[in-house]
């Protein structure tokens, strides 16, 4: 795909939409600019690293009894449940 575009007095690009399309990139998106061959390099900033349940084991504090696998379902089912109905508005 070949686009072209203008650099404006305050040193801004816009990226065509059928660019902005084609990478999925929404306002606000960050990028990396870097000087290369003689041309700009754009490439979208790295998103914040997803953790993994190992990851955060033992981050939050917690008294009482140890919660069994039914009681947690049940704890996801229930907040689940709760944030459908206030995002559907019944």
């Amino acid at each position: 795909m070949m686009a072209t575009t203008r650099l404006s007095t305050k040193g801004q690009v816009i990226l065509p939409k059928s660019v902005r399309e084609a990478g999925r990139w929404e306002p606000g998106t960050e990028f990396e600019v870097s000087a290369r061959d003689g041309g700009v390099f754009l490439a979208p900033k790295p998103t914040r690293k997803r953790y993994t349940l190992d990851d955060l084991y033992g981050c939050l504090p917690y008294e009482g009894p140890p919660k069994t696998l039914e009681d947690m379902q049940r704890g996801i089912d229930e907040a689940m449940a709760e944030r459908w109905k206030r995002k559907s508005g019944s």
